[in-house]
């Protein structure tokens, strides 16, 4: 068994309990997280673009996420998952070669297109889904597959009821052959746990780590039936403010 597979191996166990995977977007932070105790970390692409001057919403290209991801996965010795937003318009099979080739054993893939200003059909994101689950067993990496809806965050764009929608993409999703789930901005604790009440795969929910979710803290997500935790663009937000702090009365 290659590393990247005993990788994505140790990643896809988390799961079976409760994980959280702290987020990085460079190389410093990485390996902040990983002297700070965690086992596996993710990558935001929020963050990460941030970090390199860029816009969220693909507003960098899939060599400019790859770069990023590769210089992030060298630094460390944990499993590393990516958020590579749509896919940058990558096929699955190019996507999952360029995402092990970049020493990540796992990704976020979402349902909105930002390059075309659309949300793929519940279907057509499945099909994707499923696309990237058969390239992945090709390559004989189970890499960890967090497939997230938008339907949400991005009503306006699929027209239908967000928790129906929702559940109905997370469903689709979940035959596909993801690993894990991501409703993202659920409006609440109970819109979260029709979900989970939907769905036997895990599900991921978005977290700041001093303010918590939609459902309060960690004991709280934990308790919800969640089995996943992120922190997307909250903690680079977060240590934002927190240098401010510290600088601003050097003005």
């Amino acid at each position: 068994m290659s590393d990247l597979a005993r990788q994505a191996t140790a990643l896809l166990a988390m799961h079976e309990d409760f994980v959280v995977l702290p987020t990085a977007w460079d190389a410093w932070s990485a390996r902040t997280l990983v002297d700070a105790g965690f086992g596996a970390i993710s990558i935001g692409s929020h963050p990460l673009a941030d970090s390199r001057g860029q816009d969220d919403n693909e507003g960098m290209s899939l060599d400019d996420a790859m770069e990023g991801i590769a210089r992030i996965t060298a630094s460390v010795d944990v499993p590393v998952t990516a958020d590579v937003e749509s896919g940058y318009g990558a096929a699955p099979a190019e996507l999952i070669d360029r995402l092990l080739a970049a020493g990540a054993v796992g990704l976020n893939v979402e349902d909105t297109v930002h390059g075309e200003g659309r949300m793929r059909e519940a279907q057509e994101h499945a099909d994707y889904v499923a696309g990237l689950r058969e390239a992945a067993d090709a390559a004989g990496v189970d890499v960890v597959i967090n497939a997230r809806t938008d339907a949400f965050a991005r009503p306006e764009l699929h027209g239908g009821d967000p928790l129906e929608e929702a559940v109905l993409r997370m469903r689709l999703a979940e035959r596909a052959g993801a690993r894990s789930l991501y409703p993202v901005r659920p409006p609440s604790a109970a819109a979260l746990q029709a979900i989970i009440t939907q769905v036997s795969l895990p599900v991921n929910v978005t977290a700041h780590p001093v303010k918590g979710s939609v459902v309060g803290g960690i004991d709280e997500i934990r308790a919800s039936g969640a089995r996943r935790v992120t922190f997307g663009p909250l903690l680079q937000m977060a240590l934002t403010e927190s240098i401010q702090e510290l600088v601003r009365p050097w003005r």
